[in-house]
């Protein structure tokens, strides 16, 4: 018989019982003290048992049925059911009554619950059996899905690169060398690590510290004293996929070129105040008008004006990225002879320049590390005579000996003189660390030994001008040693002479340590045992010198340009300095790829003689086309412009000659009269 038939004959109704008082938790009235016990307990077999001090008729929705209460009248006759299906014999009718007689005793044993037997335990060791099951079952899918991703991750972790723990506790770092992390990118993170957040934040609140551009960035954080953003006219779009690398590019539309050419009208005028109406009235977040101001208000010793403005260039950049542009993965690739991508790499490198000197070193060489990811071939700012510095200050010593060991079998960094004098003395720095073992710090001390000998024999010149920087006396035998002196510096190429002294002129704040100056001069004297001993690698390095290092490249000199290194800038060689050189765009490469071409000017070209420049060295004011810009259009004709040139240049001459005084020597009136010399 079913369940269904045997709630029939007990008069009940599943889901009909109305819920007590008293299993609410409140007073039963008067007439509903007197209700049947019997009902009670059959609401107690539904719902389980009878709670007390329930304040929330809700609770009992979710309330789950113990295991340890007795079991319900239904739990009872499929008990009993079970027993008769498993004896076998009885026909329907004796069990009808034998269940009629059972519902009988049901009803006289739910009056009095607290004489109720314990019948046997088989249905509830079957339940707890059954739900038991379930627990393990659930407990291994439980396992096996964590042990799937864990496996999930470790793969992830492999593909990715990510730092591992092996068995001994040391943690290998497998992540690319050029990894950036974006946590790393803020400089306030760096800054919070050396003063405290206080410090850095002071009494902001986090609401007053919301900006009014809510769009997100890594490179740089809005303030609220910007201009509101909107779309600028530059878009990011992917050009190729090679090899799992992306290259990407910017494009300008057509409203951002008009822009563009407005731009540089305003430049060729050389007057700085042509160039803001373009930022106020035109386009607020036009990257090279901020890249150029910022320029000119740094020559004005305005620093926080052109920090701020070179943060606004980035922040227009960062907001045109590409969905699949990446700045920590280090396959996105931007090719540096598209003049639409050149100011991603200006303002990433003017902004690193800025983070270094507020003192946030390790901020600066992320930026670094990200500027090389993006042409890590070409490198066309040749940031690789800068992450040296960077990774010495920041005090990223493993970082440089890795990326050292990483590139020296194809780039051949020993022959650039930052990284033959860097990588040694963060090997030096390394092997004064005390948390490291001895076999490590015995090492260290070697590889530091050994290649700052290298790098005394193949760059001499480097010796004397740093000493001379950190204010440092050589002993009498390095002095008067010709290895190390004068000659050691005429003799070298000019593009030599460039890198080191762009080396010494920006990191011989490194070496002015006690401890670093005493290890460099035990070295320094091992070299000129090794150079009197007349050492076949003596020989061999100096001919290295000779026939290397001819010429610099092109992105050497836009470095040393941008780094404005005062050293290094007088020996750039006179077809450098005698062209001009714009902040927006120095030394641009000279295989660029136009994607647009500036349309021809309205106005003639500029046929200025040499009399003419004569005049304008004279006379700054002079501009020998200035009136014939103004009166273009009341001119009829080419004549009458080259007539009011040349009569512009007569005047100006006259007003030069009227403005020459000639002193008239001393005439000497009384010819016999003796002077007077006391």
């Amino acid at each position: 018989m079913s369940r269904r038939a045997l709630r029939r004959l007990r008069g009940e109704q599943r889901g009909q019982e109305e819920p007590g008082l008293g299993e609410l938790g409140l007073d039963p009235g008067p007439e509903r003290g007197q209700e049947a016990p019997s009902s009670a307990a059959a609401r107690r077999g539904c719902r389980g048992p009878a709670r007390t001090g329930v304040s929330n008729l809700f609770e009992l929705i979710t309330a789950e049925e113990s295991e340890d209460d007795p079991p319900s009248r239904e739990e009872r006759a499929d008990a009993r059911l079970s027993k008769q299906a498993a004896a076998g014999g009885k026909n329907e009718g004796a069990v009808t009554e034998e269940t009629e007689g059972n519902g009988q005793r049901d009803e006289e044993e739910a009056e009095q619950p607290d004489q109720t037997p314990l019948l046997s335990n088989k249905p509830r060791k079957k339940k707890k059996k059954r739900k038991t099951k379930k627990t393990s079952v659930g407990e291994t899918l439980e396992d096996n899905d964590l042990e799937d991703i864990d496996s999930l991750l470790e793969k992830i972790e492999d593909t990715n690169g990510l730092s591992q723990q092996t068995q001994s506790g040391i943690i290998t770092d497998n992540r690319p060398l050029l990894y950036v992390e974006h946590r790393n990118l803020n400089p306030e993170n760096e800054l919070k690590r050396y003063f405290g957040a206080r410090a850095v934040l002071g009494d902001q609140r986090p609401r007053q510290r919301q900006r009014q551009n809510v769009r997100g960035t890594w490179l740089t954080t809005p303030k609220d004293t910007w201009p509101r953003y909107s779309k600028t006219g530059i878009a990011m779009q992917l050009v190729e996929t090679r090899r799992g690398v992306q290259y990407f590019t910017f494009k300008h539309h057509r409203e951002y070129q008009q822009v563009q050419f407005k731009f540089l009208d305003a430049v060729e005028s050389m007057d700085p105040n042509n160039i803001v109406p373009l930022l106020e009235a035109l386009e607020p977040y036009h990257v090279d008008s901020l890249l150029q101001l910022s320029d000119v208000c740094r020559m004005q010793e305005n620093q926080e004006m052109a920090r701020d403005l070179v943060e606004q260039a980035l922040y227009s950049l960062e907001c045109s990225f590409h969905p699949v542009f990446s700045l920590t993965s280090g396959t996105c690739r931007l090719d540096y002879r598209r003049p639409e991508n050149r100011a991603f790499f200006l303002a990433l490198f003017k902004h690193l320049m800025f983070l270094e000197k507020r003192g946030c070193p390790r901020t600066a060489l992320e930026f670094c590390k990200l500027i090389l990811s993006l042409d890590p071939e070409n490198d066309p700012l040749c940031v690789l005579l800068l992450i040296d510095f960077l990774s010495l200050r920041a005090r990223e010593y493993t970082f440089l000996t890795r990326m050292f060991q990483e590139w020296e079998s194809h780039r051949n960094l020993s022959q650039l003189p930052n990284f033959a004098f860097s990588v040694p003395l963060a090997y030096f720095f390394l092997s004064q660390q005390e948390e490291r073992s001895e076999l490590e710090l015995s090492q260290a001390r070697e590889k530091a030994a050994r290649l700052i000998q290298l790098a005394l024999i193949m760059f001499p010149s480097v010796l004397m001008p740093l000493l001379d920087h950190c204010s440092v006396q050589p002993d009498a035998r390095v002095a008067s040693h010709s290895f190390f002196g004068l000659n050691a510096r005429i003799s070298q190429p000019p593009a030599l002479n460039q890198l080191t002294s762009l080396y010494v002129g920006r990191t011989h704040s490194l070496w002015k340590d006690p401890a670093v100056m005493a290890w460099l001069e035990t070295n320094v004297h091992e070299v000129l045992a090794v150079v009197d001993a007349r050492d076949p690698l003596v020989e061999e390095c100096e001919h290295k010198r000779k026939t290397r290092y001819q010429s610099a490249p092109r992105n050497i000199y836009r470095h040393i340009i941008l780094s404005e290194m005062k050293e290094a800038m007088a020996a750039l060689p006179l077809e450098v300095t005698s062209q001009p050189v714009m902040g927006f765009d120095p030394l641009p490469p000279l295989d660029s790829i136009i994607s647009y071409t500036r349309p021809e000017r309205t106005n003639h070209p500029s046929n200025e003689s040499t009399l003419s420049l004569f005049f304008q060295s004279l006379l700054p004011n002079f501009n020998l086309q200035g009136n014939i810009r103004h009166n273009r259009e009341e001119e009829a004709g080419a004549g009458q412009d080259l007539n009011q040139g040349v009569n512009r240049l007569m005047a100006a001459m006259q007003d030069m000659l009227a403005n020459i005084q000639f002193q008239e020597p001393p005439r000497d009136d009384n010819p016999e009269a003796d002077g007077d010399w006391d």
